[in-house]
């Protein structure tokens, strides 16, 4: 924990679980016979970890995959209203997240990573995609050329990624070589 985070209150415990249940929850009685629903998916928070002063991990759900953040220290936590968005920088670029509120969970931002999930075959891609957004997520490589600082031009830039092409660029091909 920083010393900010320490000076602001004690770290409140990962949501993953709490957040888990609740959209299995929604999944069950919301969400059901919805037809865009992937029944090859289940619910499932993956790779929550303290990120700043919040939590950070996807969230996968029949019918989205979205980043996902919430309060780890309430009192330095900003919530934005319902369906506005903040900014946030990591490594890989700039993503933009909505303000969201739960009756049960509170505040969370989210940054929608794929929806509907029909192009998932099965849970084990959908894992294994989240688990490669989070790390691509923290790799400054993944960066688009609109978002780095600029640097002497040596070939043609390259054309700037869409979410899709950021995500399965690198969950296709594996590790870039050096």
């Amino acid at each position: 924990m920083s010393e900010s985070a320490a000076s602001a209150g004690p770290a409140l415990p990962s949501p993953a679980a709490a957040l888990q249940a609740r959209f299995e929850h929604i999944h069950r009685h919301q969400m059901a016979g919805v037809p865009m629903l992937n029944p090859a998916l289940q619910v499932q928070a993956i790779g929550f970890r303290p990120w700043s002063e919040h939590w950070l991990g996807v969230l996968v759900t029949p019918w989205f995959m979205n980043l996902m953040l919430l309060p780890r220290v309430q009192e330095r936590w900003q919530p934005i209203p319902e369906r506005d968005s903040r900014h946030y920088v990591f490594p890989a670029g700039v993503f933009e997240f909505i303000g969201g509120r739960d009756v049960e969970l509170g505040d969370y931002q989210a940054c929608s990573l794929f929806s509907p999930m029909f192009e998932f075959a099965d849970h084990a891609a959908a894992h294994d995609t989240a688990v490669a957004a989070l790390a691509a997520l923290f790799d400054a490589q993944h960066r688009p050329r609109s978002d780095a600082p600029p640097q002497e031009p040596t070939a043609p830039a390259a054309p700037e990624l869409s979410k899709r092409d950021f995500l399965f660029r690198g969950a296709a091909r594996g590790p870039r070589e050096p």
